[in-house]
């Protein structure tokens, strides 16, 4: 809801003009939405390393870049698939929960929060939240065990909540709903061509983070921008505000009475 002081009105040559004080420029909400894994926390190198070894031990060789390439951003649902696919048959049952046994041992000694996302987290003056194709325990865990978790508590959101997972948009529109706020004021922070496909296909604007993925990767999945440190992103965020309020007061002044 817009605040009062952008609400005052008058007519003049034809035109509605309001005046548009600074702080109430944007009358939606605008919302931050991150990405897990890669984005939040130091995560793809841990898990696709354990990928790596598995998929070895089942005799599909793979470099860790092509691991990344294959697997980045996928759901466990995907990862089954395209590892069939490798295999050429499907693999054995209790894959995945070796998996995650393994991955959350490797979570265990070596994981971290990606550095300087602490600090973009505290300073965010936008509603912001986590949506993520792993599953909410995974979450949960990664989150806590690097000390985001209290940012993230109830705004958690997992492919679990959603029909399909990305690239579809379902997991993104599911957040924005859920934040009240309108696709088209969202910003939304990914590392992979799966996750900015799915960020596209919701209507909502996204910043490529190129620490693992190639920045041209990302821009050819349809990322805005791209960046490579977490110090660069809050001059993004108000780079993209002060472009949703140009664009608001653009549209108010050529509205006719």
């Amino acid at each position: 809801m817009a605040c009062s002081a952008c609400c005052s009105s008058s007519s003049r040559r034809g035109w509605r003009w309001r005046k548009q004080p600074e702080p109430c420029a944007v009358s939606e909400p605008r919302l931050v939405i991150f990405d897990c894994d890669g984005v939040l926390v130091d995560s793809e190198h841990l898990s696709h390393t354990v990928l790596q070894q598995m998929l070895g031990e089942l005799g599909v060789e793979l470099s860790l870049e092509a691991t990344y390439g294959h697997f980045m951003g996928t759901s466990e649902r995907g990862l089954l698939q395209v590892a069939a696919g490798l295999l050429g048959r499907a693999v054995p049952a209790d894959f995945i929960a070796a998996f995650v046994a393994r991955t959350f041992d490797a979570f265990r000694a070596e994981l971290r929060a990606v550095d300087g996302v602490h600090e973009v987290v505290r300073a965010l003056p936008s509603p912001y939240c986590v949506a993520s194709n792993a599953p909410r325990e995974k979450m949960r865990f990664t989150l806590g065990h690097t000390g985001l978790l209290p940012h993230f508590e109830d705004r958690m959101f997992s492919a679990e909540d959603v029909e399909r997972p990305k690239p579809a948009p379902d997991l993104f529109l599911h957040a924005a709903r859920t934040m009240a706020a309108r696709a088209e004021h969202c910003v939304v922070i990914e590392d992979s061509p799966t996750g900015v496909a799915a960020a596209r296909a919701a209507g909502m604007r996204v910043l490529g983070y190129a620490a693992m993925t190639p920045a041209a990767r990302l821009h050819e999945a349809g990322a805005d921008t791209t960046f490579g440190h977490m110090r660069e992103l809050p001059a993004l965020l108000q780079a993209a505000h002060a472009a949703d309020a140009g664009v608001l007061s653009r549209l108010i002044r050529k509205t006719p009475s």
